[in-house]
């Protein structure tokens, strides 16, 4: 499975968080009644699971790894909350002391202080995924998806502040009204406050010298912050709701980002991927499954019912490898990848998916078709006939197939930064792939069944007497990768 080992430096930061979650819950503790303090962390950790099951509902075509986000969660929980608190106390105490009123120091704390404070201590751990994860941020959903995590797990820790410190100064009553306010109306607007630096820490991660957008991400959630703290303080309910449909039309673009963002991976899949088709690796089913949630997740249920657990982590790993070795493609076009580096990589992915794909739960009784490239009933419904090229790629085909994916779509066209005969094959991938115009095998090949080319006898390194690769071009029809020659798989022997 793609599973990647905690680093050290990623376990110490949490243990790091943890213990800042601990000083700033056990401040709480000591500032009022203990009854109350577990009152109030009750009702702020009780919408958690939900929140965050909203925002993992939106990272299901290339889920980011769980110890980053479980990382920004505990970022925003512990480090940020502790240090933004103490940050903001001394400013409070800095203008109360100049002003002379309470009241008009918080309400300019609020507006002007928080937001630079906690914007840029939230925004640190996203700085720290451009610096050290740089490859995990494919997109502008990769940003918002962890700007939401340090958001939730901020809000979390301060509103236990927050609702013990209503229950200690108004009772029931103010308990009740800002559990509404905050825990209700307004659960995500840390997350959306904090996504605008999640999206330029995004866009500079794919870009060479874009740096500079990071600054202005910044400043956006800062005066996004400042804008509701404000309004909030000083605008009474006119300025609570004025302040609350800007977070909600900030919400649903970030939704169409959202969106967008999976054409532009199903569109990278339908340009990078069909060169391997050649290797055994997929076929047109395979990329029409791909192609949307609902058909991956058709895939999977169709995996369980053959297949129990086993199927379905099979064909989790298919679908993640995929996408992920489309997304490489992109970012070596970038030039965000060596090629070196490049090649591992591509290595690696396809060798899983060779490997889940071998593990597909396919029925005896649909092997002979699936060995033609016709997918087994429930597998991929709707997809097209074996011999039809994807949209945009076939002669006579411009602008056909699903709205989006034709010649004009995201992730279509030619390939940039492409130089043909520039790289060879990989090492250890010189094996001979199926000969020219062999179909690759279907979904669900057997355990042990090598694709089209190896027959039984043949010994690993033995081909179907198609000369070694040697800068093999791709399909025709196809675009080129941006470094030429998907890997040919070796299968294992035969036992």
């Amino acid at each position: 499975m793609l599973k990647e080992r905690p680093s050290v430096g990623l376990i110490i930061g949490l243990i790091l968080a943890g213990i800042c979650a601990l000083v700033t819950l056990s401040f709480d503790i000591f500032d009022g009644d203990p009854v109350q303090f577990f009152i109030a962390l009750v009702l702020a950790v009780a919408p958690v699971p939900l929140l965050l099951a909203g925002v993992l509902a939106l990272d299901r075509m290339e889920p980011e790894p769980r110890a980053n986000l479980a990382f920004a969660f505990a970022w925003g929980a512990g480090v940020a909350v502790l240090f933004a608190g103490l940050l903001n106390s001394l400013n409070l105490i800095y203008i109360e002391h100049q002003i002379g009123s309470a009241a008009n120091a918080r309400n300019l704390v609020a507006t002007f202080g928080a937001p630079l404070v906690e914007e840029t201590m939230k925004g640190l751990v996203l700085l720290g995924l451009l610096r050290f994860r740089r490859q995990e941020l494919d997109g502008p959903t990769d940003g918002i998806i962890y700007a939401s995590m340090v958001g939730l797990g901020f809000a979390m820790s301060e509103n236990v502040s927050y609702y013990l410190a209503a229950l200690s100064e108004h009772g029931p009553e103010g308990l009740a009204a800002t559990v509404v306010l905050r825990g209700v109306l307004s659960p995500f607007a840390h997350p959306l406050f904090t996504s605008l630096i999640g999206i330029s820490v995004a866009y500079a991660a794919q870009r060479r010298g874009a740096n500079w957008v990071v600054l202005a991400g910044w400043a956006g959630a800062m005066v996004l912050h400042g804008l509701w703290n404000g309004l909030a303080s000083f605008g009474g309910f006119p300025g609570l709701v004025v302040a609350y449909l800007v977070l909600m039309v900030l919400l649903f673009v970030e939704l169409g980002v959202i969106f967008r963002d999976r054409k532009r991976i199903v569109g990278l899949i339908h340009r990078y991927l069909p060169p391997y088709e050649r290797n055994g690796l997929i076929n047109e089913a395979d990329i029409f499954m791909l192609s949307s949630l609902k058909g991956r997740r058709q895939a999977r249920q169709w995996a369980k019912a053959h297949g129990g657990k086993a199927g379905v982590r099979a064909m989790s790993d298919y679908q993640l490898a995929a996408t992920e070795l489309g997304l490489l493609h992109e970012r070596a076009s970038r030039g965000g990848t060596d090629e070196r580096s490049f090649r591992e990589r591509q290595r690696a992915l396809a060798d899983l998916m060779a490997h889940a794909r071998m593990s597909f739960p396919l029925p005896g009784r649909h092997q002979q078709a699936a060995a033609k490239g016709v997918p087994p009933p429930g597998y991929a419904p709707g997809a097209p006939p074996p011999g039809t090229p994807p949209p945009g790629y076939g002669p006579g085909t411009p602008g056909s197939g699903p709205t989006g994916y034709g010649p004009d779509a995201p992730g279509s066209g030619p390939s940039p930064g492409y130089r043909a005969g520039a790289y060879g094959p990989p090492p250890g991938y010189g094996e001979p792939g199926p000969p020219p115009g062999a179909t690759p095998p279907g979904p669900g090949a057997p355990p042990g069944t090598p694709p089209p080319g190896y027959g039984p006898g043949v010994p690993p390194g033995q081909g179907s007497g198609a000369p070694p690769e040697q800068g093999h071009p791709p399909p025709p029809d196809h675009p080129s990768p941006p470094f030429p020659g998907p890997p040919r798989w070796n299968p294992p022997p035969r036992t």
